[in-house]
């Protein structure tokens, strides 16, 4: 791939513009939307690679957006917000964003995250696309296949976004073993743990995708105040 391209959805221009500079002095394409409304039509325009989104807009918000989009696209998302309140963190990553920034960024900060999210996705789409069986790990019911990058619940197929399949290739690869928070985020993201606010959110989702009674866990289990484990069949 030559250049990814990458929609900015931000209603303050002189954001926009400047964060169309960096990715572009990045070497990205980059396509603008003022709105919600906006950035969904030009992912219907365009093939988009990753989306910089702010969740305070006119007309429909960030939400809004993420939620519609995550119908039938997995690129990555990243939000952007004036607020740092966890609600709204806790809140976009419910709906699909795989990363936030909280205004003011510096260029360095989000172009890292950008650069981050895009090498994740890569080798994602990579083995989505690799031909064969596969290595497959199976706990009971729960199947998860790392090269063609399926999940199965009971045969039936389960749609997760690429942190989440990774999350969970982490823990089936290892069933029976406890794994802190700061010790998935550090061999998921591939960096310090700083905030690990964020695999909270992620368990809770990939939960609600693959259990039957999210609440009464059969496989993705807390063991209060260590981590999270998959449950040894």
């Amino acid at each position: 791939m030559d250049k990814y391209n990458i929609l900015v959805v931000e209603d303050d221009k002189d954001i926009r513009d400047g964060i169309e500079k960096y990715l572009y002095n990045q070497g990205y394409n980059v396509v603008l939307a003022a709105d919600g409304e906006q950035g969904l039509k030009a992912i219907e325009d365009n093939e988009i690679h990753l989306a910089i989104v702010d969740i305070m807009m006119p007309k429909m918000d960030g939400i809004t957006m993420v939620m519609n989009l995550r119908q039938t696209h997995d690129f990555p998302v990243i939000m952007l917000s004036a607020k740092s309140e966890d609600i709204d963190k806790i809140t976009g990553l419910n709906i699909g964003a795989d990363d936030y920034v909280t205004k003011p960024f510096t260029p360095m900060e989000l172009m890292a995250r950008v650069n981050s999210q895009l090498r994740r996705y890569t080798k994602y789409r990579s083995a989505a696309s690799a031909d064969g069986a596969g290595r497959s790990y199976t706990v009971g019911g729960l199947e998860v296949n790392e090269d063609t990058v399926e999940v199965l619940v009971d045969g039936e197929p389960v749609k997760l976004t690429p942190m989440e399949f990774k999350i969970l290739l982490l823990l089936i690869k290892n069933p029976g073993r406890v794994y802190s928070a700061e010790e998935i985020y550090e061999r998921v993201w591939n960096e310090r743990a700083i905030n690990t606010d964020t695999i909270m959110v992620h368990i809770r989702n990939i939960r609600e995708k693959i259990e039957i009674d999210p609440k009464n866990p059969k496989y993705l289990k807390v063991v209060w105040g260590v981590g999270y484990k998959i449950e040894k069949a």
